[in-house]
């Protein structure tokens, strides 16, 4: 079983409404691209940890498998 990438998408609003968010897959491998203020003075590690949190469920039940994670401020995406 996958999940659409339009559903990856609305479980990242879900959790951090305030993101741009762009998920490219295809059933088992993804990608996803978050954009977001809530990322301000955060490592890497730490934005990675806010996403997978987002996609937990997904991930716990078997419906995301890989997920690539590009997570950026909108500092970061214009610098």
């Amino acid at each position: 079983m996958s999940i659409s990438n339009e559903a990856v998408v609305e479980l990242i609003l879900t959790a951090m409404p305030d993101a741009k968010v762009e998920v490219t897959g295809d059933g088992y491998k993804y990608e996803a691209t978050v954009i977001s203020d809530s990322f301000d003075g955060l490592n890497t590690l730490k934005k990675h940890q806010m996403v997978y949190a987002a996609v937990d469920s997904a991930i716990s039940s078997g419906d995301l498998h890989a997920l690539t994670i590009i997570a950026l401020t909108p500092n970061e995406v214009s610098n």
